[in-house]
């Protein structure tokens, strides 16, 4: 993995990425998802199982970043100094970016565009569901 200009950096082996260093138009994403009620472990845990866990399970030895995408505490926790989610706050929830495949550098979509695994990048409604649920 590279340096990149937005502030992204391997320290002691961990991804470091604080939330201010990716910006999320709020303007580009699917719109919230209208269902009330969104939890983590009813609509955002078996998603990320789908399309997280081959990097970022429970059963992954080292996680990619030292990020776990299992529970939501893990999720909210992240895996440097930065929360990845910040509750209410799409513009500080560097997570939202990643998964919405709407940061600056390629590097950062989650699933990476390159997976070994051919994982495919999250639906709109799927990113829509992760919109209500950080909203």
């Amino acid at each position: 993995m590279k340096t990149i200009a937005v502030g992204l950096f391997i320290a002691g082996g961990a991804l470091v990425l604080n939330a201010e260093d990716v910006k999320v138009n709020v303007s580009k994403l699917p719109p919230a998802a209208a269902r009330q009620g969104v939890t983590f472990d009813k609509d955002i845990r078996p998603m990320f199982e789908k399309s997280c866990f081959k990097c970022h399970g429970p059963d992954v030895e080292k996680p990619k970043g030292k990020f776990r995408a299992d529970t939501k505490a893990n999720v909210m926790k992240g895996g440097g100094d930065a929360a990845p989610v910040v509750a209410g706050d799409l513009t500080k929830s560097p997570l939202m970016a990643m998964v919405a495949r709407q940061t600056e550098d390629e590097d950062l979509f989650m699933p990476p565009t390159d997976n070994k695994a051919k994982i495919p990048p999250l639906t709109k409604d799927e990113i829509g569901l992760v919109r209500a649920w950080i909203e």
